[in-house]
């Protein structure tokens, strides 16, 4: 049973989600403040999600989700919060979360984002799968997509899963232009104008990570989308 960290303060709405997704096989441990929420991670770990309101007592969610990706890299983070300007769901994306819900939001979406993670996730991996090949080399670094591994000599990097998803759909297309929907519908099963921009923000992520080698490029290819090469 898929365990998640849900951290929500509204305790009508908390425990409207909380029922709705347990009937739907989920363990659910519910906190109600970021500092409890916090304890809560650190204690009881592993959790396979989590899910975090924003605007939370004692502690915010963008500085939890912050503080949690300081002791997990891997755990996907879905936001949900009636803040809808967009600035704050790309610096929810840019501190390490890997997508956003917003307020007020139908079960049914909730469920099929979560489901989407979990599915996705390298903790919830069906073991019948076949998993493409988890060990690369882009560039002059060693990509392994299994463990989430950025390394080039001894400096590594820790990959979300989404960066992981990214990088791995360019390294596979070497040399080849990338067109900005396909890319969005492959990752997030959608190419929205806000799905657009976080993908700006991810891509912008994978340079920094990979600007060790200067033979690798993520070029923006205006109007299209992007190329990926590296000699």
């Amino acid at each position: 049973m898929p365990r998640i960290l849900y951290v929500e303060d509204d305790p009508n709405l908390g425990f409207v989600t909380k029922d709705n997704l347990e009937l739907n096989h989920y363990e659910i441990v519910h906190c109600v403040d970021g500092q409890e929420a916090l304890t809560t991670f650190s204690e009881q770990q592993p959790f396979d999600m989590c899910v975090l309101d924003v605007m939370l007592p004692l502690m915010d969610g963008f500085t939890l989700a912050k503080k949690i990706r300081e002791q997990d890299k891997h755990v996907p983070i879905l936001f949900l919060t009636a803040r809808a300007l967009q600035e704050d769901k790309l610096h929810g994306l840019r501190i390490g979360g890997d997508d956003y819900l917003t307020k007020p939001f139908s079960m049914e979406e909730l469920m099929l984002k979560i489901e989407i993670f979990l599915r996705r996730s390298q903790r919830t991996e069906l073991k019948t799968e076949k998993v493409e090949k988890a060990q690369m080399y882009v560039g002059k670094y060693v990509f392994d997509f299994e463990k989430l591994s950025l390394q080039l000599a001894d400096k590594s990097h820790t990959l979300t899963y989404r960066e992981a998803e990214v990088l791995r759909y360019l390294s596979s297309r070497p040399n080849e232009v990338i067109k900005r929907e396909d890319l969005l519908k492959a990752i997030w099963g959608d190419d929205d104008y806000f799905m657009g921009r976080s993908l700006d923000v991810f891509m912008s992520r994978l340079r920094k990570y990979l600007c060790d080698d200067p033979s690798i490029k993520i070029e923006g290819i205006h109007g299209v989308g992007f190329r990926m090469r590296w000699s």
